[in-house]
């Protein structure tokens, strides 16, 4: 399904680009391997489990409540476009099939 792909590719691109000291994380770490967040931390920040991000990420926007699309969006330091960008994306995935 493309929308599936759009959506983990839209998450995992705006997760990239967000440091750790951006958001209260420390300072560089030189052992770290990923360039921006990582999952759990973008979870931690938007106050879901690792697993419910995990499955958001994989493109399973299946009835994701409005507060958690606001608090991933807050996580990862969307602009309102790109925030209105995941909420249709959500749209999309609760919408019924036909």
């Amino acid at each position: 399904m493309p929308q599936i792909a759009e959506v983990r590719e839209f998450l995992m691109t705006r997760r990239a680009r967000v440091k750790p000291s951006d958001v209260g994380l420390g300072g560089h770490d030189p052992r770290r391997r990923v360039s921006g967040l990582r999952r759990e931390e973008v979870a931690s920040l938007a106050g879901v489990s690792i697993d419910y991000y995990v499955r958001l990420e994989r493109g399973n926007l299946t009835g994701v409540s409005e507060s958690v699309l606001e608090a991933v969006g807050r996580a990862l330091r969307l602009t309102p476009d790109e925030r209105h960008h995941l909420f249709n994306l959500a749209r999309l995935a609760n919408s019924p099939r036909g």
